[in-house]
């Protein structure tokens, strides 16, 4: 069984990753010797296939157990669901001597952290990501947050989980499309920091939905080096992790939330900053075409549809959090493996990214 460990000083904690390691949950909860009261939060979609057999494992550990459920989809990371949360916790009986546990994609881990860092002004919460991006990238780390109109995630908070418990085999039960959308996180890990890791991911069947436990915790081991080197984001480590985010989110803010899926948006944000990468960095004509290959492989979008404007994408993504005092800060690579964060990407660069979408892939 893999495990990787994040060291925070009195924040750190492990992820623990193998098919199967769910079922020793309860122990590994009573190890922590957190409080007895544990809120589990989760979405319509995973509780029909996890809940009862958590909820189980836990009360058989000792804890009492209340559970709460949110419509699937990204629009359930609102503040309206902090507040009904919240109080549907202390209407529950829960307070300061509670922990909340995230049992879900990046949705619901998300949302859940950000309960956990407000809710009687914190309170520790435990991860069980069932998705690839959350496997991989977004329960690690302890970004929480919610949207609003303007953006994605523009309010929330840095609050650690005290565990994380990655299980590849939540992973068969998800629909083809969000099992594939999560792999352009892989593929930008391998981008930003693992080359090698190209030849790994060349040699998947993307249809096969049981991905090596390997693969995920050696994604899991890049995102915890990141985060233990620049945990809230204060110098330009932390930064790598937003290679084709900058422009993603921008187009994934553009639509309604949930219509394009975070990987697919995301997807469409790697291929523009391959293009930026080519055009104001080294990156080779070869190794881009490896990058979009394996976006392609995953079935993952790689042209912008007609419909949304790129003025919108714009005044979307100037108003994300990854700009710095109004500048724009930009994750370009050098090579594969080889990124940086450049100062020197214009507005104009980016609108001629975004339209660079549009041509054939």
């Amino acid at each position: 069984m893999s495990k990787v460990h994040i060291d925070l000083a009195d924040r750190s904690y492990d992820v623990w990753c193998d098919y199967g390691v769910l079922d020793s949950l309860g122990e590994k909860i009573a190890s922590l010797k957190l409080l007895t009261q544990c809120a589990m939060i989760t979405d319509s979609n995973v509780e029909s296939f996890y809940a009862e057999s958590v909820m189980a494992d836990l009360v058989a550990s000792g804890l009492s157990v209340s559970r709460h459920v949110v419509k699937a989809g990204e629009a359930a990371k609102s503040m309206n669901n902090v507040e009904m949360l919240c109080r549907e916790m202390t209407q529950a009986g829960h307070g300061r001597k509670s922990f909340v546990l995230a049992l879900g994609g990046g949705v619901v881990g998300d949302l859940a952290g950000f309960v956990a860092a407000v809710f009687y002004r914190g309170v520790p919460f435990v991860q069980i990501p069932t998705t690839i991006v959350s496997q991989v990238d977004s329960s690690v780390g302890g970004k929480t947050g919610v949207n609003i109109a303007e953006g994605k995630n523009l309010v929330g908070a840095f609050h650690q989980p005290k565990l994380v418990i990655v299980d590849p085999k939540t992973l068969s039960s998800l629909p083809g499309r969000e099992y594939r959308e999560g792999f352009a996180e892989v593929i930008k890990h391998a981008a930003i920091r693992d080359a090698a890791m190209f030849d790994d991911l060349e040699k998947l069947d993307p249809s096969d939905q049981q991905p090596p436990a390997e693969l995920l915790a050696r994604n899991l081991a890049i995102k915890a080096r990141v985060v233990e080197e620049d945990e809230q984001e204060l110098n330009d480590t932390r930064a790598l992790l937003n290679f084709g985010h900058t422009i993603g989110h921008g187009i994934e803010a553009s639509l309604p939330y949930g219509e394009l899926l975070h990987g697919e948006a995301i997807s469409l944000g790697i291929r523009a900053a391959v293009y930026l990468s080519q055009k104001r960095s080294t990156l080779s004509t070869e190794e881009g075409a490896r990058i979009l290959a394996l976006l392609e492989a995953f079935q993952l979008p790689l042209v912008l549809d007609e419909n949304i404007a790129t003025a919108t994408i714009m005044q979307k993504l100037l108003t994300d959090k990854k700009f710095s005092s109004g500048s724009i800060r930009f994750v370009l690579l050098k090579a594969l493996g080889v990124s940086f964060v450049s100062d020197e990407i214009a507005e104009e660069d980016l609108r001629d990214a975004i339209e660079h979408l549009r041509t054939p892939y």
